[in-house]
């Protein structure tokens, strides 16, 4: 579906990844773990060609990322970025309709399929009672619910996501998460995504790919890679694993002596 060759990102004077060689299988749902500053988002935006990498190269199907047209770009793979602004006064429905262009080229595009896709993307994210309201008068909850709508109205194989659970309550959280897994699993969509709930990652995820931030990385099938010693020396900060209800269940370790000292 999509594979990096010898890939190495930089910011600045940093190298944040270095020689990625990785690749993601249809149906498959990868989730991007790392402290904050480790690259995540930067490979993320990579991923969908809106940033060039430093060296090495990304391939979509059997191209160079670099050889699709932006159109047909559109139709393989949607991008959710980590923050949006609304700067406009579009409506929940309008903002999800215009997902729908990559399938249209120069003609009118609001068709009663594409009204069909758009109400059942806001449906399956909770949100289409809003469809008529402004997304600037949403709490953030919502609007991040309108952005993954949108997301899914897009209807491409492959699906990046750059904190799909940020502004979520608890309840969305499971039910986004739960989604996105259930689209690799009966629909053969392809998910990477990032996220900071390990628990969140271990219990969709498939796959995991590891971002130390100073060039290293660690990529492969969930029960391989997020263990508390990989996990640790990945985030920085020692990792407990406990197994509860038949669940793998991640949490921080805490120094109690250490705690009671300072």
């Amino acid at each position: 579906m999509i594979a990096t060759e010898q890939l190495t990102l930089q910011v600045a004077e940093r190298t944040l990844v270095r020689d990625l060689d990785w690749s993601v299988q249809a149906g498959e749902c990868w989730s991007i773990i790392g402290r904050n500053g480790a690259g995540k988002s930067t490979l993320l935006r990579t991923l969908a060609g809106l940033r060039s990498a430093n060296r090495g190269e990304v391939k979509l199907g059997d191209r160079s990322l670099d050889d699709w047209p932006l159109e047909e770009l559109a139709r393989q793979r949607a991008y959710l970025a980590q923050s949006r602004t609304d700067a406009f006064a579009y409506s929940a429905i309008d903002t999800v309709l215009s997902a729908r262009h990559p399938y249209h080229g120069n003609r009118y595009w609001e068709g009663s399929d594409d009204h069909q896709a758009a109400l059942q993307a806001l449906a399956a994210m909770e949100v289409e009672h809003l469809a008529t309201r402004d997304v600037r008068t949403l709490s953030g909850g919502e609007r991040q619910r309108v952005a993954i709508a949108a997301l899914l109205a897009q209807d491409t194989p492959l699906l990046l996501l750059d904190e799909p659970a940020n502004a979520l309550d608890l309840a969305h959280q499971v039910s986004v998460t739960g989604l996105l897994a259930r689209l690799c699993r009966r629909e053969r969509k392809t998910v990477v995504m990032i996220g900071h709930d390990l628990n969140l990652a271990h219990s969709i995820s498939t796959h995991a790919l590891l971002l130390r931030g100073d060039g290293g990385w660690l990529a492969g099938p969930v029960a391989q890679v997020m263990q508390p010693a990989l996990l640790g020396d990945y985030l920085g900060h020692p990792i407990e694993m406990i197994e509860h209800g038949g669940r793998r269940i991640f949490i921080p370790f805490e120094d109690h002596h250490e705690h009671h000292d300072a």
